[in-house]
Protein backbone atom coordinates (compact mmCIF):
# COMPACT_ATOMS: atom_id res chain seq x y z
CA UNK A 1 0.00 0.00 0.00
CA UNK A 2 2.50 2.66 1.02
CA UNK A 3 5.85 3.33 -0.92
CA UNK A 4 8.65 5.77 0.02
CA UNK A 5 6.65 8.72 0.30
CA UNK A 6 3.23 7.55 1.49
CA UNK A 7 0.50 6.04 -0.83
CA UNK A 8 0.44 7.88 -4.03
CA UNK A 9 -1.17 7.01 -7.50
CA UNK A 10 -3.60 7.71 -10.33
CA UNK A 11 -6.70 9.09 -8.64
CA UNK A 12 -10.07 6.84 -9.02
CA UNK A 13 -7.85 4.12 -9.08
CA UNK A 14 -4.77 3.67 -6.97
CA UNK A 15 -6.43 6.46 -4.95
CA UNK A 16 -9.93 7.03 -3.72
CA UNK A 17 -12.41 7.97 -1.24
CA UNK A 18 -12.69 4.16 0.10
CA UNK A 19 -9.28 4.01 0.67
CA UNK A 20 -8.73 7.13 2.27
CA UNK A 21 -11.47 6.30 4.63
CA UNK A 22 -10.01 2.98 5.35
CA UNK A 23 -6.45 4.57 6.47
CA UNK A 24 -8.27 7.41 8.55
CA UNK A 25 -10.23 4.20 10.54
CA UNK A 26 -6.81 2.61 11.15
CA UNK A 27 -5.33 5.62 12.26
CA UNK A 28 -7.94 6.29 14.74
CA UNK A 29 -6.77 3.16 16.34
CA UNK A 30 -3.92 5.22 17.98
CA UNK A 31 -4.64 8.77 17.52
CA UNK A 32 -7.15 10.56 19.70
CA UNK A 33 -6.14 13.86 17.41
CA UNK A 34 -4.99 14.65 13.98
CA UNK A 35 -4.19 17.07 11.71
CA UNK A 36 -5.62 16.98 8.07
CA UNK A 37 -4.69 19.30 5.27
CA UNK A 38 -4.11 19.01 1.06
CA UNK A 39 -2.44 20.56 -1.59
CA UNK A 40 -3.78 22.61 -4.48
CA UNK A 41 -4.97 19.62 -6.51
CA UNK A 42 -9.20 19.33 -6.76
CA UNK A 43 -8.98 15.66 -5.92
CA UNK A 44 -8.33 16.20 -2.84
CA UNK A 45 -11.04 18.03 -1.85
CA UNK A 46 -13.11 14.39 -1.61
CA UNK A 47 -10.48 12.41 -0.28
CA UNK A 48 -10.10 15.33 2.95
CA UNK A 49 -13.59 14.27 3.37
CA UNK A 50 -13.18 10.85 3.41
CA UNK A 51 -10.26 11.33 5.91
CA UNK A 52 -12.27 13.33 8.43
CA UNK A 53 -14.98 11.29 8.05
CA UNK A 54 -13.66 7.68 9.14
CA UNK A 55 -11.16 9.91 11.70
CA UNK A 56 -14.28 11.34 13.48
CA UNK A 57 -16.70 7.84 13.49
CA UNK A 58 -13.99 5.88 14.81
CA UNK A 59 -13.78 8.82 18.01
CA UNK A 60 -10.61 10.96 16.63
CA UNK A 61 -10.99 14.45 16.46
CA UNK A 62 -9.56 16.35 13.54
CA UNK A 63 -8.03 19.73 13.10
CA UNK A 64 -8.64 20.71 9.28
CA UNK A 65 -5.93 23.18 8.29
CA UNK A 66 -7.43 23.63 4.82
CA UNK A 67 -5.13 24.06 1.50
CA UNK A 68 -1.42 24.05 2.65
CA UNK A 69 2.12 22.86 1.64
CA UNK A 70 3.08 19.96 3.24
CA UNK A 71 5.93 21.52 5.89
CA UNK A 72 3.04 23.32 7.06
CA UNK A 73 1.09 20.37 7.79
CA UNK A 74 3.66 18.70 9.39
CA UNK A 75 4.35 21.66 11.69
CA UNK A 76 1.05 22.00 12.83
CA UNK A 77 0.56 18.45 14.49
CA UNK A 78 3.00 19.68 16.88
CA UNK A 79 1.68 22.93 17.92
CA UNK A 80 -1.80 21.75 17.96
CA UNK A 81 -0.89 19.03 20.30
CA UNK A 82 -1.92 16.35 17.39
CA UNK A 83 -0.96 12.98 18.11
CA UNK A 84 -0.54 12.81 14.05
CA UNK A 85 -1.18 14.35 10.71
CA UNK A 86 -2.15 13.47 7.48
CA UNK A 87 -1.34 15.36 4.21
CA UNK A 88 -3.41 14.68 0.57
CA UNK A 89 -0.69 15.32 -1.87
CA UNK A 90 0.95 13.53 -4.90
CA UNK A 91 3.57 16.58 -4.39
CA UNK A 92 5.61 16.10 -7.19
CA UNK A 93 3.81 13.85 -9.58
CA UNK A 94 1.43 15.34 -12.54
CA UNK A 95 -2.53 16.53 -11.74
CA UNK A 96 -4.11 13.50 -12.23
CA UNK A 97 -2.59 11.92 -9.42
CA UNK A 98 -3.43 11.91 -5.80
CA UNK A 99 -1.85 10.30 -2.35
CA UNK A 100 -2.22 10.17 1.32
CA UNK A 101 0.84 10.53 3.52
CA UNK A 102 1.28 10.55 7.51
CA UNK A 103 2.90 12.52 10.01
CA UNK A 104 4.04 12.32 13.35
CA UNK A 105 4.49 15.03 16.08
CA UNK A 106 8.75 15.31 15.43
CA UNK A 107 7.40 16.72 11.45
CA UNK A 108 8.73 13.35 11.01
CA UNK A 109 7.06 11.15 8.35
CA UNK A 110 5.63 7.60 9.29
CA UNK A 111 8.27 5.21 9.38
CA UNK A 112 8.41 1.55 8.15
CA UNK A 113 6.82 0.27 11.29
CA UNK A 114 3.83 2.39 11.96
CA UNK A 115 3.34 2.09 8.04
CA UNK A 116 3.00 -1.82 8.72
CA UNK A 117 0.66 -1.25 11.92
CA UNK A 118 -1.77 0.64 9.34
CA UNK A 119 -1.36 -1.74 6.49
CA UNK A 120 -2.44 -4.87 9.21
CA UNK A 121 -5.44 -2.92 10.79
CA UNK A 122 -6.84 -1.92 6.95
CA UNK A 123 -5.98 -5.78 5.87
CA UNK A 124 -8.17 -6.93 8.84
CA UNK A 125 -11.63 -4.77 8.00
CA UNK A 126 -11.50 -4.41 11.88
CA UNK A 127 -12.82 -1.04 12.24
CA UNK A 128 -12.70 0.71 15.90
CA UNK A 129 -16.28 2.36 15.42
CA UNK A 130 -16.56 4.76 18.28
CA UNK A 131 -20.26 4.75 20.40
CA UNK A 132 -23.21 7.10 18.78
CA UNK A 133 -22.39 9.92 21.32
CA UNK A 134 -18.65 9.43 20.92
CA UNK A 135 -17.65 10.31 17.45
CA UNK A 136 -14.81 12.60 17.12
CA UNK A 137 -15.25 16.79 16.36
CA UNK A 138 -13.90 18.18 13.07
CA UNK A 139 -12.64 21.46 13.26
CA UNK A 140 -11.09 23.98 11.16
CA UNK A 141 -7.98 26.30 11.88
CA UNK A 142 -6.85 28.63 9.89
CA UNK A 143 -3.86 29.97 11.25
CA UNK A 144 -1.54 26.59 10.16
CA UNK A 145 0.20 29.13 7.34
CA UNK A 146 0.24 32.14 9.70
CA UNK A 147 2.58 29.83 12.04
CA UNK A 148 4.95 28.52 9.90
CA UNK A 149 5.60 32.16 8.50
CA UNK A 150 6.15 33.66 12.10
CA UNK A 151 8.88 30.60 12.62
CA UNK A 152 10.37 30.58 9.55
CA UNK A 153 11.07 34.54 10.28
CA UNK A 154 12.32 33.82 13.28
CA UNK A 155 14.82 31.26 11.54
CA UNK A 156 15.36 33.79 8.79
CA UNK A 157 16.57 36.64 11.07
CA UNK A 158 18.35 34.62 13.44
CA UNK A 159 20.40 32.80 10.64
CA UNK A 160 20.87 36.37 9.04
CA UNK A 161 22.12 37.95 12.68
CA UNK A 162 24.33 34.49 12.90
CA UNK A 163 25.85 35.43 9.50
CA UNK A 164 26.10 39.12 9.83
CA UNK A 165 24.31 40.07 6.79
CA UNK A 166 20.43 41.76 5.67
CA UNK A 167 18.43 40.59 2.89
CA UNK A 168 17.73 44.50 2.55
CA UNK A 169 18.18 44.92 -1.20
CA UNK A 170 18.78 41.16 -1.85
CA UNK A 171 16.81 39.83 -4.71
CA UNK A 172 15.22 36.57 -5.24
CA UNK A 173 12.67 35.47 -7.53
CA UNK A 174 10.49 32.47 -6.19
CA UNK A 175 8.77 29.89 -9.13
CA UNK A 176 5.77 28.55 -6.83
CA UNK A 177 4.68 25.97 -9.35
CA UNK A 178 1.18 26.91 -9.23
CA UNK A 179 2.05 24.62 -5.69
CA UNK A 180 1.43 26.12 -2.04
CA UNK A 181 4.88 27.12 -1.74
CA UNK A 182 3.88 31.03 -1.83
CA UNK A 183 4.81 31.38 1.99
CA UNK A 184 8.50 31.66 0.93
CA UNK A 185 7.94 35.11 -0.91
CA UNK A 186 6.09 35.97 1.25
CA UNK A 187 8.51 35.56 4.44
CA UNK A 188 11.48 36.68 2.16
CA UNK A 189 9.63 39.54 1.43
CA UNK A 190 9.49 40.66 4.99
CA UNK A 191 12.96 39.74 5.97
CA UNK A 192 13.07 42.54 3.56
CA UNK A 193 13.96 41.03 0.25
CA UNK A 194 12.83 41.98 -3.29
CA UNK A 195 10.63 39.22 -4.57
CA UNK A 196 9.53 38.31 -7.89
CA UNK A 197 6.93 35.37 -8.09
CA UNK A 198 6.52 33.10 -11.36
CA UNK A 199 3.76 30.51 -11.43
CA UNK A 200 1.95 31.58 -8.35
CA UNK A 201 -1.56 31.08 -8.75
CA UNK A 202 -2.50 27.83 -7.17
CA UNK A 203 -3.63 25.68 -10.04
CA UNK A 204 -3.55 21.93 -9.01
CA UNK A 205 -3.47 21.27 -13.15
CA UNK A 206 -0.31 23.06 -12.52
CA UNK A 207 -0.40 24.68 -16.22
CA UNK A 208 2.83 27.01 -15.33
CA UNK A 209 5.40 23.87 -15.58
CA UNK A 210 5.03 20.15 -14.77
CA UNK A 211 5.22 19.88 -11.15
CA UNK A 212 8.69 18.22 -10.23
CA UNK A 213 11.49 21.42 -10.00
CA UNK A 214 13.81 19.74 -12.11
CA UNK A 215 16.19 21.99 -14.94
CA UNK A 216 14.18 21.31 -17.31
CA UNK A 217 10.83 22.43 -16.23
CA UNK A 218 12.15 25.26 -14.59
CA UNK A 219 13.31 27.21 -17.93
CA UNK A 220 11.27 30.30 -17.51
CA UNK A 221 12.79 30.32 -13.94
CA UNK A 222 16.51 30.17 -15.18
CA UNK A 223 15.41 32.84 -18.19
CA UNK A 224 13.61 35.17 -15.32
CA UNK A 225 16.56 35.03 -12.91
CA UNK A 226 18.94 35.69 -15.70
CA UNK A 227 17.40 38.85 -17.56
CA UNK A 228 16.58 40.51 -14.14
CA UNK A 229 20.09 40.33 -12.46
CA UNK A 230 18.04 38.25 -9.85
CA UNK A 231 20.68 37.41 -6.55
CA UNK A 232 18.94 33.74 -6.41
CA UNK A 233 15.90 31.81 -8.17
CA UNK A 234 13.99 29.36 -5.90
CA UNK A 235 11.47 26.72 -7.53
CA UNK A 236 9.37 24.47 -5.44
CA UNK A 237 7.03 21.26 -6.68
CA UNK A 238 3.20 20.84 -5.61
CA UNK A 239 2.93 20.89 -1.74
CA UNK A 240 6.21 23.08 -1.31
CA UNK A 241 8.35 20.34 0.36
CA UNK A 242 11.20 20.21 -2.52
CA UNK A 243 13.28 23.27 -3.23
CA UNK A 244 15.76 23.72 -5.97
CA UNK A 245 17.48 26.62 -6.99
CA UNK A 246 18.77 28.91 -10.03
CA UNK A 247 21.88 30.93 -8.80
CA UNK A 248 23.17 34.77 -9.29
CA UNK A 249 24.35 33.63 -13.17
CA UNK A 250 21.22 31.86 -14.02
CA UNK A 251 22.54 27.93 -13.64
CA UNK A 252 20.31 25.73 -12.53
CA UNK A 253 22.19 24.18 -9.53
CA UNK A 254 21.94 20.43 -9.31
CA UNK A 255 20.81 18.62 -5.69
CA UNK A 256 23.98 17.21 -4.85
CA UNK A 257 25.54 20.79 -5.19
CA UNK A 258 22.46 22.46 -2.75
CA UNK A 259 23.09 19.37 -0.73
CA UNK A 260 26.90 20.17 -0.76
CA UNK A 261 26.28 24.06 -0.02
CA UNK A 262 24.00 23.12 2.99
CA UNK A 263 25.87 20.19 4.40
CA UNK A 264 29.58 22.36 4.52
CA UNK A 265 27.14 24.80 6.29
CA UNK A 266 25.72 22.69 9.15
CA UNK A 267 29.32 20.43 9.80
CA UNK A 268 31.96 20.71 11.84
CA UNK A 269 34.87 18.24 12.22
CA UNK A 270 33.58 14.56 13.21
CA UNK A 271 29.91 15.37 11.83
CA UNK A 272 28.01 13.37 9.89
CA UNK A 273 25.03 14.20 7.06
CA UNK A 274 22.68 11.70 5.87
CA UNK A 275 22.29 11.36 2.40
CA UNK A 276 20.61 8.45 0.09
CA UNK A 277 22.32 5.75 -2.07
CA UNK A 278 22.19 8.16 -5.35
CA UNK A 279 23.95 10.63 -3.70
CA UNK A 280 27.39 11.78 -5.85
CA UNK A 281 30.52 11.20 -4.27
CA UNK A 282 31.65 15.21 -4.78
CA UNK A 283 29.69 15.49 -1.82
CA UNK A 284 31.74 12.82 0.61
CA UNK A 285 35.00 14.61 -0.80
CA UNK A 286 33.65 17.74 -0.22
CA UNK A 287 32.81 17.09 3.28
CA UNK A 288 36.26 14.98 3.84
CA UNK A 289 37.73 18.20 3.50
CA UNK A 290 36.38 19.15 6.78
CA UNK A 291 37.06 16.13 8.30
CA UNK A 292 32.88 15.40 8.25
CA UNK A 293 31.90 12.56 6.22
CA UNK A 294 28.45 11.16 4.85
CA UNK A 295 25.61 7.92 6.38
CA UNK A 296 24.11 6.47 3.12
CA UNK A 297 20.08 5.94 3.60
CA UNK A 298 17.41 4.37 1.61
CA UNK A 299 15.89 6.83 -0.79
CA UNK A 300 13.17 8.85 0.76
CA UNK A 301 12.82 11.75 3.24
CA UNK A 302 11.59 9.32 6.11
CA UNK A 303 14.59 7.38 5.83
CA UNK A 304 17.26 10.53 5.74
CA UNK A 305 15.02 12.34 8.78
CA UNK A 306 15.29 8.87 10.74
CA UNK A 307 19.36 8.90 10.64
CA UNK A 308 19.28 12.71 11.60
CA UNK A 309 18.09 11.24 15.06
CA UNK A 310 21.46 9.90 15.80
CA UNK A 311 24.11 11.54 17.39
CA UNK A 312 26.56 13.64 15.26
CA UNK A 313 24.09 13.59 12.10
CA UNK A 314 23.59 17.38 11.83
CA UNK A 315 21.65 17.54 8.45
CA UNK A 316 19.99 15.44 6.04
CA UNK A 317 19.19 15.81 2.20
CA UNK A 318 18.35 14.20 -0.99
CA UNK A 319 19.05 15.54 -4.67
CA UNK A 320 15.69 15.37 -5.66
CA UNK A 321 15.22 19.09 -3.42
CA UNK A 322 14.71 17.70 0.34
CA UNK A 323 16.41 18.97 3.00
CA UNK A 324 16.15 18.37 6.89
CA UNK A 325 17.53 20.52 9.10
CA UNK A 326 16.63 18.36 12.57
CA UNK A 327 16.71 21.16 14.98
CA UNK A 328 13.81 22.86 12.89
CA UNK A 329 11.85 20.21 11.91
CA UNK A 330 12.28 16.15 10.27
CA UNK A 331 9.95 17.41 7.60
CA UNK A 332 11.32 18.30 4.53
CA UNK A 333 10.44 22.12 4.13
CA UNK A 334 11.00 23.79 0.97
CA UNK A 335 10.47 27.25 2.06
CA UNK A 336 12.84 26.82 5.39
CA UNK A 337 15.65 25.34 2.59
CA UNK A 338 14.38 28.48 0.76
CA UNK A 339 15.09 31.11 3.56
CA UNK A 340 18.38 29.51 4.61
CA UNK A 341 19.64 29.02 1.19
CA UNK A 342 18.90 33.07 0.73
CA UNK A 343 20.75 34.13 3.82
CA UNK A 344 23.45 31.53 2.71
CA UNK A 345 23.65 33.58 -0.75
CA UNK A 346 23.47 36.67 0.73
CA UNK A 347 26.46 36.55 2.23
CA UNK A 348 28.13 34.67 -0.45
CA UNK A 349 26.99 34.45 -3.96
CA UNK A 350 25.39 30.44 -4.60
CA UNK A 351 27.32 30.72 -7.75
CA UNK A 352 30.80 31.31 -6.06
CA UNK A 353 29.90 28.58 -3.24
CA UNK A 354 28.86 25.91 -6.36
CA UNK A 355 31.26 26.66 -8.41
CA UNK A 356 34.39 25.74 -5.93
CA UNK A 357 33.03 22.09 -5.42
CA UNK A 358 34.16 19.12 -6.93
CA UNK A 359 31.95 18.06 -9.28
CA UNK A 360 31.51 14.16 -11.02
CA UNK A 361 29.46 13.47 -14.03
CA UNK A 362 26.45 11.96 -13.09
CA UNK A 363 24.05 10.21 -14.92
CA UNK A 364 20.42 9.67 -14.45
CA UNK A 365 17.95 8.21 -15.92
CA UNK A 366 14.14 6.65 -15.48
CA UNK A 367 12.53 3.38 -17.30
CA UNK A 368 9.13 2.90 -17.04
CA UNK A 369 7.86 -0.18 -16.81
CA UNK A 370 4.56 -1.24 -14.91
CA UNK A 371 6.34 -4.57 -13.53
CA UNK A 372 8.67 -2.95 -11.14
CA UNK A 373 9.16 -5.63 -8.33
CA UNK A 374 9.08 -8.33 -10.99
CA UNK A 375 12.20 -6.00 -12.52
CA UNK A 376 13.82 -5.47 -9.90
CA UNK A 377 13.96 -9.08 -8.89
CA UNK A 378 15.18 -9.81 -12.73
CA UNK A 379 17.89 -7.01 -12.61
CA UNK A 380 18.96 -8.02 -8.36
CA UNK A 381 19.79 -11.59 -9.72
CA UNK A 382 21.60 -10.48 -12.82
CA UNK A 383 23.26 -7.86 -11.26
CA UNK A 384 24.53 -10.25 -8.39
CA UNK A 385 25.72 -12.74 -10.61
CA UNK A 386 28.08 -10.30 -12.34
CA UNK A 387 29.31 -8.45 -9.51
CA UNK A 388 30.73 -9.70 -6.43
CA UNK A 389 30.52 -6.25 -3.91
CA UNK A 390 26.81 -5.09 -4.30
CA UNK A 391 25.55 -3.16 -1.92
CA UNK A 392 21.05 -4.06 -1.28
CA UNK A 393 20.56 -1.13 0.99
CA UNK A 394 17.79 -0.08 -1.62
CA UNK A 395 18.05 -1.65 -4.95
CA UNK A 396 20.91 -2.36 -5.82
CA UNK A 397 24.11 -0.03 -6.15
CA UNK A 398 27.58 -1.93 -7.41
CA UNK A 399 30.93 0.12 -6.62
CA UNK A 400 33.35 -0.57 -9.82
CA UNK A 401 36.65 0.57 -9.89
CA UNK A 402 36.10 3.67 -11.79
CA UNK A 403 32.48 4.93 -10.05
CA UNK A 404 29.75 3.42 -9.11
CA UNK A 405 25.90 2.51 -10.54
CA UNK A 406 22.57 2.45 -8.26
CA UNK A 407 19.14 0.51 -9.77
CA UNK A 408 16.18 0.90 -7.65
CA UNK A 409 12.39 1.05 -8.57
CA UNK A 410 10.85 4.28 -7.64
CA UNK A 411 8.78 4.38 -4.64
CA UNK A 412 6.01 6.67 -6.11
CA UNK A 413 5.43 6.13 -9.93
CA UNK A 414 5.80 3.06 -11.99
CA UNK A 415 9.48 3.40 -13.36
CA UNK A 416 13.09 1.92 -12.46
CA UNK A 417 15.25 4.93 -11.51
CA UNK A 418 19.19 4.20 -13.02
CA UNK A 419 21.84 6.08 -11.49
CA UNK A 420 25.87 6.58 -12.39
CA UNK A 421 29.01 8.06 -11.91
CA UNK A 422 32.13 8.50 -12.32
CA UNK A 423 34.92 11.11 -12.90
CA UNK A 424 35.12 11.34 -16.54
CA UNK A 425 32.14 11.83 -18.76
CA UNK A 426 33.19 8.83 -21.11
CA UNK A 427 33.27 6.41 -17.86
CA UNK A 428 30.35 7.83 -16.33
CA UNK A 429 28.12 7.20 -20.14
CA UNK A 430 30.09 3.49 -20.05
CA UNK A 431 28.79 2.56 -16.70
CA UNK A 432 25.24 4.14 -17.40
CA UNK A 433 24.70 2.19 -20.32
CA UNK A 434 25.65 -0.95 -18.32
CA UNK A 435 23.42 -0.58 -15.82
CA UNK A 436 20.87 0.10 -18.27
CA UNK A 437 21.31 -2.82 -20.14
CA UNK A 438 19.86 -4.71 -16.81
CA UNK A 439 16.96 -3.42 -16.59
CA UNK A 440 16.27 -3.16 -20.64
CA UNK A 441 17.21 -6.80 -20.63
CA UNK A 442 15.28 -7.82 -17.59
CA UNK A 443 11.82 -5.98 -18.92
CA UNK A 444 12.40 -7.54 -22.57
CA UNK A 445 12.47 -11.03 -20.82
CA UNK A 446 9.55 -10.43 -18.55
CA UNK A 447 7.81 -8.86 -22.02
CA UNK A 448 9.05 -12.50 -24.06
CA UNK A 449 7.53 -14.76 -21.22
CA UNK A 450 4.04 -12.95 -20.76
CA UNK A 451 3.77 -13.38 -24.69
CA UNK A 452 4.78 -16.99 -24.49
CA UNK A 453 2.65 -17.91 -21.78
CA UNK A 454 -0.40 -16.32 -23.25
CA UNK A 455 0.40 -18.26 -26.75
CA UNK A 456 0.84 -21.28 -24.35
CA UNK A 457 -3.00 -20.31 -23.34
CA UNK A 458 -4.20 -20.28 -26.49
Amino acid sequence: MFGTSGVRGRVGSDVTADLALDIARALATDADRVVVGRDVRDSGRALVDALCAGLTECGADVIDVGTASTPTIARAIGSRDADAGVAVTASHNPPQDNGIKLWTPSGQAFDETQLAAIERRVDSEVTPFADWDGHGDRTRWDGAADAHRRTLLEVGRRRAAAAGVELDGFHAVVDVGNGTGGITADVLHELGATVETLNAQPDGRFPGRPSEPTAEACTGLIAHVAARGADLGIAHDGDADRMMAVDDTGRFRSGDELLTVFALQAVAAGDRVAAPVDTSLAVDDALAARGASVVRTRVGDAYVADRTREEGVVFGGEPSGAWIFPTETRCPDGPLAAVALAVLAADRPLSERADELPTYPIRREAIETTRTEATMAAVTERVRESYDDVTGIDGVRVEVDDGWFLIRASGTQPLIRVTAEARDPETADRIRSTARSFVVDAIADLDDSTTTDSDADE
